[in-house]
């Protein structure tokens, strides 16, 4: 067996879906990239056991997820203190992205475990019980995510939700 090229094989497979799941919880390519490439290394130094599991790639996006969830939770906690200690300023002021749209707006001003929720359901298309696996809840915290997410998103953008998450 290859396990070397098996890694690679992986990679070259999942990277980049990795990094767009990273992304909708981040907003950030560079940073979703950075954790993504943390959450590869990580694997890498187990590979030697996780190599042997049915799905090694679910084994690295569940890494990368929650990564992304602490990254962008230290991010919040830094910016409320950062904007505690003085007036804001241009430079602490978030910055829109030039691709920004209602729907990206609306999703950044979810909380990352919505936000990582949102991404694996409407831009990754997993079932609810594969998010509950990546983010490592059970299927009715994954659904109660989705369904905050969903109403948040739906007052936001001033649409009408359906109350099931299947």
């Amino acid at each position: 067996m290859d396990r070397e090229g098996d890694f690679r094989d992986l990679f070259a497979d999942h990277y980049a879906r990795v990094v767009r799941t990273v992304f909708w919880i981040l907003q950030d390519w560079d940073r979703s990239e950075e954790v993504t490439q943390d959450a590869f290394v990580q694997l890498l130094r187990h590979w030697g056991r996780v190599a042997s599991h049915d799905q090694p790639d679910a084994w690295v996006r569940r890494v990368a997820i929650r990564l992304a969830v602490q990254t962008s939770k230290r991010e919040q906690r830094l910016a409320t203190a950062v904007l505690r200690g003085r007036p804001p300023t241009p430079a602490t002021q978030p910055l829109e992205e030039p691709m920004s749209s209602a729907v990206l707006a609306a999703v950044r001003q979810l909380p990352p475990k919505q936000r990582a929720a949102v991404a694996l359901r409407y831009f990754e298309d997993k079932p609810v019980e594969e998010i509950a696996q990546l983010m490592e809840c059970s299927a009715s915290t994954a659904r109660v995510h989705l369904h905050r997410a969903r109403h948040q998103l739906a007052q936001t953008l001033g649409e009408e939700v359906g109350s099931d998450v299947r």
